[in-house]
Parts: structure tokens; sequence; C-alpha cells
């Protein structure tokens, strides 16, 4: 992997830029309330964060790292990648190893595929235009499990169907990574061909197949019980700590952006305002509520997250419904905070060149997604 950092001059104009950008952006910011209102606002908005929303989504990614690891160790994860394999090569146009990385990014984030594509072994199943296909395919799927029980988790108003809202937005979700990935295996395709052998070099490891094996903890059964939960469990906590950031900065910017001067965090309101104009969009392709659901698909490009730590509010408050959340959930899990990320990946998987790419390709997949929960959500509703 190339070095994170590099050298520049002490002083050069990106000082003078990135310094202007910054007092202009409070100065707009405080046109609309005051510098004090502004900073206090800020303050309380991170604090209610913390405290309200990033522990509660840490405990379901205890809870739901716990469950993951006991499904991982006693095969019901092998056996849902074998169920899986037969189906990757007509949906995604990728090998049957690569059900795999949809499993494991699910259950984790999506970095979790860069743990696979580390097993030279893994990478072998693989042609050289189909390995860099993998970030959108894992994307796609990163923090599903965690998306998928938070939203449920919400204390949904009487006679809102938000179960069938997430089953909509879990079927928009995969199509969504039916399309980004496709798309960027085409454009592989064209610029790496189709006969050439997969040329990642990567560390040895033990000579033990992935597709036909599985790691299992030693010791007797209530043992790897009990480690699989605790072990699982712990890494919730990590995800949950991993997530303070772009919760806290992410929400924080798109709180104060989305809120109005009556709110009891005031902001300026300009996502809504926004969301005013292209309402005519909006509505009939995505089916929003309110403006301000638009705040929470802004929000997971960077953090899937700190998108979900927008939900309870906004649902409390009236201003997104159950079918909204169909598309939450869709958005969410196939985003999953892939602007972050994106570029990290492909970095890892040597082919950083190639990230504009996937970005593009991606985000055509975040929007079909987003479309098609929004449509599957009226239909099962027909249905149901």
């Amino acid at each position: 992997m190339k070095d994170k950092y590099r050298y520049k001059k002490a002083v050069g104009p990106e000082n003078i830029i990135a310094l202007a950008v910054l007092v202009l952006i409070f100065v707009l910011l405080g046109a609309r309330m005051s510098g004090i209102a502004l900073i206090r606002s800020m303050f309380s908005i991170a604090y209610d964060l913390l405290m309200n929303t990033v522990f509660y989504i840490m405990a379901v990614a205890v809870l739901a790292g716990a469950l993951a690891g006991v499904l991982t160790e006693f095969g019901i994860v092998a056996l849902i990648n074998r169920l899986l394999s037969p189906l990757m090569w007509p949906v995604y146009r990728l090998p049957g190893a690569a059900a795999v990385g949809i499993v494991t990014t699910f259950l984790s984030d999506n970095p979790a595929i860069l743990t696979l594509c580390d097993d030279k072994r893994y990478c072998s199943y693989f042609k050289k235009y189909q390995l860099p296909a993998l970030t959108n395919l894992g994307t796609s799927f990163g923090m599903g499990l965690i998306v998928i029980v938070f939203i449920l988790s919400i204390d949904a108003r009487p006679g809102d169907p938000v179960g069938l809202a997430v089953a909509a937005g879990v079927l928009g979700g995969v199509l969504g990574s039916i399309v980004s990935t496709r798309l960027m295996i085409r454009r592989m395709r064209k610029i790496f061909g189709t006969a050439a052998e997969s040329d990642v070099t990567r560390e040895e490891t033990p000579d033990v197949s992935l597709i036909d094996y599985r790691e299992t903890r030693v010791g007797s059964v209530p043992r790897r019980l009990m480690d699989a939960l605790m072990e699982g469990g712990a890494s919730g906590v990590k995800v949950g700590l991993s997530i303070i950031p772009g919760v806290l900065v992410i929400c924080t910017l798109v709180i104060l952006l989305t809120n109005g001067p009556g709110d009891p965090h005031p902001g300026v309101g300009l996502l809504p305002w926004i969301g005013e104009k292209l309402n005519f969009m909006l509505v009939p392709v995505f089916g929003f509520t309110s403006p301000d659901a638009l705040s929470v698909p802004l929000t997971s490009l960077g953090s899937a997250g700190a998108a979900l730590g927008l939900l309870p509010g906004l649902y409390q408050s009236g201003k997104v419904a159950a079918n909204d959340f169909a598309v939450f959930t869709a958005m969410c899990m196939c985003w999953s905070g892939y602007l972050s990320t994106h570029v990290a990946m492909m970095d890892a998987l040597e082919h950083r060149e190639l990230s504009g790419a996937a970005i593009a390709s991606h985000t055509v997949g975040g929007l079909t997604a987003g479309i098609a929960a929004n449509w599957l959500f009226r239909l099962l509703i027909l249905i149901f």
C-alpha cells in the first residue's frame, strides 16, 4: 500500500484557501444565527448524539456482532455462502468465491472485503478485471446487519409497517449492488480484457481453501459458543467506537443545515430549502415524506452510522414515515459511507487509479437502490 501521507511546503496557497473557506463557512452560518448560538448548538447537538445515538448504535452493534460471531463459528455463514455461490456468476459476473465477501461485509463493514483480498489463494479465484469490482460489491453490503437491526429497533408508531419497509429496502439494496458491481465489471473488462489472471501480490497463507473449509475455535462447544459471543461483541464495540467521529462531525453539520431556528437544536434550515426546490423530483422518485428526509441519504455518502443517527429524531418529529425507511435501508446499506472508504479500499487492492470509476459506478448503484426500494415498498403494501 502506498504511503498515507506526503510532504508539502509549510506555507503555501493551500493555507490561505483553507483559512478562507473555514471563515466563509462560519460567516455564512453565523449570518443566519449568532456566533454564540451557533457554537452552543454545535456542542449540544454533538453531546446529544453521543449520549442518545452513538451508544445506542454501539449496543446494537455489540449484539449484532455477537450474533455474527455465533453464525460464523458454527458454520451458518459457510452454509449461506454455499447457497449464494451459484448465483454469483449470473447475477454479478463474479466467481462463487465473491459470496464470501457479501456475507463478511454484511456482518461487519466495508473494509472486511480487504481481509479476504489479503489472502493470495482467495484472489486466485478472480480474473484481473474482476478484482477491483470487489470494492463495489463489499461496500454494497457493508454494515447491512447493523442498519437492518437498528431501523427495526426504532419505536414505531402503531400501524407503521417498518418491517415491510426494511424488507423492501434490503431488496432495493441488492438491486443497487448488482447495478454498481456490473457497471464496474463492464468498465474493468474494457481496461484489462477478460483473459488476464489476477496479479495481486499477497503474503503467503496456509494452504487451505477458504471455499471448501472454514476456520473454527479450539475447544468444547460451550467454550466455542462463549468465545464467539464475547469476541463478536467486542468487534461490535470497535464498530461503535469507530463511528463516533463520523456521527458527531457529519451529523452535527447535517443537523445544523437541516434544523430551523425554532427547533430544539437550532440551525440554518438549508437542506429542507434545497429539498423543497427539488421536491418535484424527490417525491415521485424516492417518495420522501418531507424535504428533511434528503439529509439521510446525503449523510450516508460519508457514514452509514451517521445517517442512522439522524433517523430517530426525524421519525419522532414526523418528518419521515415508514415508506422513507425503505429508501433509507437501501441507500444506507448500499452506499454505507463509500465516499470515505472507496479510495482507501481501491488503494489496498493496488488499483487506486480506478477509484473514480468505482465511485461513479457506486453512485448510480445507490440511486438505483433508493428508487427501487420506494417502488418495491409500494408494491408490497398492495400485496400485504
